[in-house]
C-alpha cells in the first residue's frame, strides 16, 4: 500500500483524496482480533475452583471391549505376516524372472483347457439341441396325424349320417302319396277304414266305450225298435 502511494500522490490535486481514502482500510486492517488465551493468562473467575471428573466407565462394557480389541489385534496381526509372506514370495519371484514364464506357461495352458472346454460344451449343446429339434418334428407329426384321423372319423361319421337319412327319407317316399299311386290309396283307404273318434285315458290308453258310443248305441238301438 505504501508503495502506490507515491504514484497516487504524483496525480497532483488528488493526493489528499488518496490519502484519505487509504487511512480508514488501514486501520481496519490494523484492528485487533480477539483469539485465545495464552499459556500464561489466568483462569476465568468462573473455572477457577472447577475440578474435572473421571468420566465414568462400565467394566462390562470395558471388558468386553479389551477381549474384542485383543482378537482384533491377533487377526490383523496374522494378516500382516500372511501378507508380508506372500509380498516376499512375489518379490523373489519376480527378482528371479521365472514368475512371468511360469505365468504366460500356465496362462496358455488355462486358455487351451478353457477352449477344450468350450467346444465340448458346445458340441453337448448342439446334441441336446438336435434332440429337442427331433423329439419336436416327431411330436408335431404325431399331433398332425391324430388331428387328421379325428378328421377322417368325422368325415366318416358325417357321410354315415348323411347316408342315414337318405336311406330313411327313401323309405318315407314310399308312402308319399303321388299321382301315380294317388287311385290306388285311395281304394285302399276305402278298403280299410279308420275311425280316429276315441278318447284316450291319462295313462295313453284308447277307451273305445265312451259316451258318444253309448248314445249311438241307444240311438240304433230306438230306430230298429
Amino acid at each position: 500500500m505504501a508503495a502506490l502511494l507515491p504514484v497516487i500522490s504524483a496525480g497532483g490535486g488528488r493526493a489528499a483524496c488518496a490519502a484519505s481514502f487509504c487511512r480508514p482500510r488501514l486501520a481496519i486492517a490494523l484492528m485487533q482480533i480477539r483469539g485465545r488465551k495464552s499459556r500464561g493468562d489466568p483462569k476465568a473467575k468462573s473455572k477457577a475452583e472447577h475440578v474435572r471428573q473421571p468420566t465414568p466407565v462400565d467394566v462390562e462394557e470395558m471388558m468386553v471391549l479389551s477381549d474384542r480389541y485383543e482378537q482384533y489385534r491377533f487377526v490383523f496381526a496374522a494378516l500382516r505376516r500372511e501378507f508380508r509372506k506372500d509380498l516376499i514370495v512375489k518379490k523373489r519371484e519376480l527378482s528371479l524372472g521365472l514368475r512371468a514364464e511360469e505365468r504366460a506357461v500356465q496362462e496358455a495352458e488355462e486358455q487351451r483347457q478353457l477352449l477344450e472346454w468350450n467346444n465340448a460344451e458346445n458340441e453337448r449343446l448342439r446334441l441336446i439341441r438336435e434332440e429337442r429339434y427331433r423329439s419336436e418334428v416327431l411330436l408335431k407329426e404325431k399331433s398332425k396325424q391324430q388331428v387328421a384321423s379325428k378328421i377322417f372319423e368325422l368325415e366318416v361319421k358325417k357321410k354315415e349320417e348323411r347316408e342315414e337319412i337318405v336311406r330313411r327319407l327313401k323309405e318315407e317316399v314310399k308312402n308319399f302319396i303321388t299321382l301315380e299311386n294317388l287311385d290306388a290309396r285311395i281304394d285302399a283307404a276305402i278298403d280299410n277304414p279308420k275311425n280316429f273318434n276315441f278318447a284316450v285315458d291319462k295313462e295313453g290308453r284308447i277307451v273305445k266305450r265312451t259316451a258318444v258310443h253309448l248314445q249311438e248305441e241307444v240311438k240304433k238301438r230306438d230306430s230298429a225298435v
